[in-house]
This record gives structure tokens, sequence and C-alpha cells, in this order.
């Protein structure tokens, strides 16, 4: 069944179940064939439309943190758990480097609390400390956060980090930091994680020549997997291709890119060569990546049952559903890529799953009206819409004329202002830029 919603950039025909006919002999239960995690978005209190927030002129962490929706959070993370998929909390998806350690911890004890079938990681890093001048002290700062995720029952992200990059460190420095935090952080498994400077400007010029390389080989026994986010394929393949030769996981964050890199460059079904433990299970390797992916918060159903797919030897079927996945995701995260959680949050309301499409620092503002509207068009094609009637219904709510892009604050009003209007929040007023 599909209904017809009238919006201003035309027509938008949104359809039930869109892949029903790939569901019918698949074992939703079943382990996924790849090692999985989904970075997922904060939801705020409606409280949060009246405080004049914004990514100009930032809340600090402790007001932020007033405004966080925990139950609401924690039900978005939740839902994804009942994919088969594990979480990935407290990274950039979550706002990390804008929502502080206080309510970073705390979003990762509550996760740890769900007791999600396919875990959790989470990100460590330095936003505990009020300065860092030194290295040694990096280190002592990452592995505090190591050891509360651990504790937590999580695996540990080392996460990047900027000061770093404001120090001027070189290759040699990274590959010392690096080390130390292997060493200090003692047993068990670590990932790092590699962001580009498209997510965060201030990582320009992360892992200097080749430091990235030279950590993952010196220390394959702690760091056992790494994220790259760079949003480059042919990067991606090269170095996951290195990491195989010491049994280390590639976790793709390639969020335009990822259907092909987790299935596998050729045709077909890639080849397990072997497994390696990782946090207790046992994780396939071949030439493929695993996946660590912010795109996931809004693709979990779909892409869970297209690797129920793959798993099933139906690549055909997998490309079927990842195909339009993937140009959802270069929607979401088109340039400027840092507010991709923008078209995460709006399609989460749209949705149904939460009950405004607010965002730290009110970045739901930060996307165009025909931007967010052709989101909702490749979602449908995704079949990434769990709830089509509840989306025709607020997607009804927000027609009217086009009042023109409003990426933030000032006279217009984006389409994240009228969503929150059609939540029935108040409309809040904010210094124009």
């Amino acid at each position: 069944m599909s209904r017809t919603v009238q919006t201003r950039i035309g027509p938008i025909e949104l359809t039930d179940d869109r892949w029903s006919d790939l569901r019918r002999d698949v074992d939703h239960r079943s382990p996924l064939p790849r090692l999985c995690y989904a970075a997922a978005h904060v939801v705020m209190k409606p409280s949060y439309a009246g405080v004049p927030h914004s990514v100009e002129t930032p809340g600090t962490s402790e007001e932020i943190a007033e405004h966080l929706d925990w139950d609401a959070t924690m039900a978005i993370r939740r839902g994804i758990g009942g994919t088969g998929m594990g979480i990935a909390e407290a990274m950039d998806t979550a706002q990390r480097f804008n929502l502080g350690w206080t309510a970073a911890r705390r979003l990762i004890e509550l996760t740890g609390g769900l007791g999600l079938e396919a875990g959790f990681c989470a990100g460590a890093g330095t936003d505990h400390l009020e300065t860092v001048e030194t290295t040694s002290r990096i280190v002592d700062g990452v592995v505090e956060q190591i050891d509360v995720i651990r504790r937590a029952g999580g695996v540990a992200v080392i996460l990047p980090i900027p000061r770093l990059c404001e120090l001027g460190i070189d290759e040699d420095g990274y590959v010392q930091v690096y080390a130390d935090i292997a060493r200090e952080a003692g047993e068990g498994p670590l990932i790092v994680h590699w962001l580009g400077p498209m997510f965060l400007p201030s990582l320009e010029g992360y892992f200097p020549g080749d430091s990235f390389l030279r950590i993952m080989r010196n220390d394959p026994q702690r760091y056992r997997a790494a994220k790259l986010s760079m949003l480059d394929h042919r990067l991606e393949v090269d170095l996951r291709r290195d990491l195989l030769e010491r049994d280390q996981i590639m976790l793709t964050g390639d969020d335009f890119h990822f259907g092909r890199l987790i299935a596998g460059e050729d045709d077909g079904v890639a080849e397990v060569r072997r497994t390696t433990e990782f946090d207790g299970r046992e994780v396939p390797l071949g030439d493929f990546s695993h996946a660590l992916l912010g795109v996931f918060d809004a693709i979990a159903d779909p892409a869970s049952l297209a690797l129920r797919r793959l798993a099933a030897g139906d690549r055909e079927g997998y490309d079927r559903i990842m195909a339009p996945c993937e140009r959802l995701g270069q929607a979401i995260f088109k340039d400027p890529t840092r507010f991709y959680k923008t078209g995460l949050s709006f399609l989460s309301w749209l949705d149904g799953r939460q009950e405004n499409p607010m965002l730290v620092n009110h970045e739901e503002t930060q996307r165009s009206p025909s931007d967010l509207l052709e989101c909702v068009r490749l979602a449908d094609a995704a079949g990434a819409l769990i709830s089509p009637m509840s989306a025709a219904a607020r997607l009804s709510a927000l027609a009217g004329p086009d009042p023109g892009p409003s990426p933030g604050p000032g006279p217009g009003r984006s389409l994240g202002d009228l969503a929150r209007g059609a939540a029935g929040i108040r409309e809040k007023r904010r210094p124009s830029r």
C-alpha cells in the first residue's frame, strides 16, 4: 500500500513495507554477518525550544544536559538494537564534541544498562579535562574514559584528539601517544577512530604521514579495529587489506559508499577467509569491511535486512536494498557534512520515533526544506520509514508555501522550525546572525 503526500518539492509517495518480498524467508533474530554498530543521535526535551543556543553561539555542556531527553534517547537505541546491530555511543553522531563528558558518561552508562544483544562501543577522549597542555595528560585523560566505558560493558573507541593538531604533534609523536594509550589502558580491545575534517574542521592534518598504519601495526593485540570516516573508498580498501594481514577489523565509517565496502569489492558473496575474536564474539575476516556508521541511525531496519540477505547468499537482494540506502546516506551527509545529524533527527521525528526534531545547539535548522524533503523521498525509496502513516501525517502538517532556505537562526524559517511547530512546540526566538 502507498500514499501520496503533497510537499514543497512536489508529491512524495510513501510505501508500506517496501521490502516485504525480501523479508519472507529471513529469520530476523539471526546474527548479522558483519560486526555492525550504529552511531545514534540524541533527543532533546520540548523545553529546549526556548533556549537561545545555536551553531554560532553554542550552549555550555551543563546547559545542554538540562534539556536532554534521556528516555527518548534510550528508546532510539533500543529500537536500533532490536535489528541486531550494536550501538556506538557518545560519538560524533551524538554531538559528542558539544555534549561534554558528564552527559556522554551518562549516555554510556545508560546504554550499558540496556543489555543490547550486539553490545556497544563508545568514544573515549579528553573532554573531561579543563586543560590539556601535554601529551602525557592526553594519554591519562583518554585512559580514564576507557576505564569508564569498560566498566559499563562497552568497547572503547579512541576518538580523534583535536588537541594533537593544535599542539603540532608530528608523525612520531602520534605514534608515541597511541602507544602510551594502549600500554596504559591494559587488557581489552580498542578501536582507533580516524575522523576526517569534513566532520570536524579542527581535525585537518590528523594522523600525519604514515602514523595511522604505524600505530595499527605496532600493537595489533590492543588495537583490534579501526573506524575510518574519511569518505574515501580507495583509501579504505587499501588500509583494510593492510589490517587484514594482522587479523585487525576495518569498521567502515563511509556513509557514502558503505554498500560495496561491507559486501566486498567483487560481485557475489565475498569469501570468509578466517575469523578473529573480538569482544567475546567470532568476527569473520575477508576482503570486506565491517561497519560503524551514523547513517545506520536512519537505515538500521533495511540495512539489517540487507545484511541477512547477504548472509543467505543473496548478493542481488542485498544490493537491491543497499543501493537506495546509500543514496539516502549521500543526501544526509552532503556538504557541509558535519550537519548530517539534521537529516537523522528529522527522519526520526517524521517516522514517529521521537516527538520533536531538535538537536544540540539547534542543528535541526542547518538544512533547507528542499534538502530535508529530498531525504524523505530517498528514505521512502530505501524502506527506511517504519511508520509511513506517521510520516504522511507529519508531512501533511508541514504543507504550505516554501519560505525559502533558512540554514540557521535569522528571519526565515527552516523546515526544522516548522517541524517543531507541527510537534506542538512554541516557536523560539534566537539572536540573528
